[in-house]
């Protein structure tokens, strides 16, 4: 290669990097402010509840000076925006602060849970991407055809049900009718891999069936767009494959919105972990969140929630980072 050749590849490879960089920056400038402004609107939530762990600490009989030594070892005698300054400080170390009613780090509590709401969510995006690309495919592909109306019919049916109508309709088939799979508990991956496949599968079926149905409906449409773009045509008159422009160029192009549908559902597969694992009696951080909220455990409360807003940030991010891979015309845009 001549040297004006290799300087040309290094100011393409440069300018693909800056472009690169700019869209990791403006990706992180929207992520941070939502992360803070997320974080304080959780943190106010324990203000405005109006909970003193101080008396149920001190007992029904402690006199009023011990009660607010305890308040003030445990900061609350201090003002508002000072204490949110230090508890935000502590969560960005990794602190998520100590349970009130056993003293247990809500850290440590939230790790033994966050497995299994992770096993059920992260399952049920798995089949939600697998079913729903599959059946989004096919209608595009096969668009006006009887298949088409099948899959559009489906995805219109059980888009309609919700969650828990699902969990109950599949416990009463595969669990009372067929007893093929469990009803209720969870098994460890380490201890039974067969077993705990078993018993998140019914959950995560139930999680699944709103992200199958939304990412079927926007793929296909997105197909039946893009196969009529001008650049079908065009690669079609130059000989390429049926295949090679559906999934290299076709593809590519329609998956945007449903990337996008993915990343909205996202949040609703969390949130739907409380629900499905109280339906399963499965103790994950969805129920530990619940009984911690009906007893008033203000800091595990808090906690579940920020490591929920960070886990919804840090899917949206692979979402924009995917996105601007498989189309860099919308990276260069923004």
């Amino acid at each position: 290669m001549t040297p004006a050749l290799q300087q040309g590849a290094q100011v393409v490879q440069l300018r693909h990097a800056r472009a690169a960089a700019r869209f990791v920056r403006s990706t992180l400038s929207i992520a941070v402010p939502v992360f803070l402004v997320a974080t304080l609107i959780t943190f106010l939530l324990g203000v405005v509840s109006g909970l003193d762990p101080a008396a149920g600490i001190a007992g029904d009989a402690a006199s009023p000076e011990i009660i607010a030594r305890i308040r003030a070892d445990l900061g609350l005698d201090q003002p508002i925006a000072l204490q949110y300054l230090q508890w935000m400080g502590q969560l960005l170390r990794g602190d998520l602060g100590t349970s009130w009613f056993n003293g247990i780090s809500a850290s440590e509590l939230i790790a033994q849970r966050l497995p299994i709401s992770l096993s059920i969510a992260g399952m049920a995006l798995l089949m939600g991407l697998v079913f729903g690309t599959g059946l989004g495919l096919v209608a595009g592909v096969r668009s006006g055809t009887r298949i088409d109306r099948a899959i559009t019919l489906f995805a219109a049916i059980v888009s309609s049900l919700p969650p828990f109508v699902v969990a109950f309709g599949l416990i009463l088939v595969f669990s009372l009718w067929l007893g093929w799979l469990p009803s209720s508990g969870y098994v460890p991956f380490s201890e039974d891999p067969a077993g705990w496949l078993a018993a998140i599968g019914i959950p995560a079926v139930a999680l699944s069936v709103d992200v199958v149905a939304d990412l079927a409906r926007q793929l296909r449409t997105g197909l039946v767009s893009a196969l009529s773009e001008n650049y079908v045509t065009g690669a079609v008159v130059r000989g390429l494959s049926r295949r090679r422009i559906l999934f290299v160029h076709v593809l590519r192009n329609a998956a945007g919105p449903a990337l996008t549908v993915v990343a909205l559902r996202v949040p609703m597969l969390i949130g739907g972990a409380v629900v499905t694992e109280a339906i399963f009696n499965m103790p994950g951080m969805g129920k530990l969140a619940a009984d911690s909220a009906l007893r008033g455990d203000v800091p595990v409360v808090q906690g579940t929630l920020v490591v929920s807003i960070v886990l919804i940030l840090a899917c949206n991010l692979c979402v924009n980072v995917l996105l601007g891979v498989l189309q860099p015309a919308a990276r260069r845009r923004s």
